[in-house]
């Protein structure tokens, strides 16, 4: 693994009260907040990143103390992990965020499927919709 950070900007934020959002924060530490350069859509109950010139997406970051198993856990609640049919729905990707002190790269998940007929969330923020 090139990056012990993850970027996350929907149901695993900080500031979402869901079980695998508690999980996370439970074992990685938040070290902040981070914008990725794209768009976010609204899939379901859910966002999707796609990465782009346009927008700024708003997220936190994580510390991944032991990022092969976080991200294997993680790859199984995205249904992104190489058993889950194709095509999935998510893929893991690094992609640079900025942080108040610089951009870094972090792991995030990438909205996979075409975004025709999603409503964009205009602000970047999904907890802020």
């Amino acid at each position: 693994m090139s990056s012990a950070l993850l970027f996350v900007y929907g149901t695993l934020r900080a500031g979402f009260d869901g079980p695998m959002a508690r999980w996370l924060r439970g074992v990685a530490p938040v070290v902040g907040q981070a914008t990725a350069r794209g768009a976010l859509y609204r899939v379901d109950t859910y966002p999707g990143f796609v990465p782009g010139d346009e927008g700024v997406v708003m997220g936190d970051l994580f510390a991944l103390a032991d990022p092969a198993t976080l991200l294997a856990r993680l790859d199984e609640y995205e249904e992104c992990a190489a058993h889950f049919p194709e095509p999935h729905e998510y893929r893991r990707a690094l992609v640079t965020v900025q942080r108040a002190d610089g951009p870094v790269e972090a792991w995030t998940y990438i909205y996979a499927r075409d975004v025709a007929g999603l409503a964009r969330i205009a602000s970047g923020d999904f907890l802020g919709e």
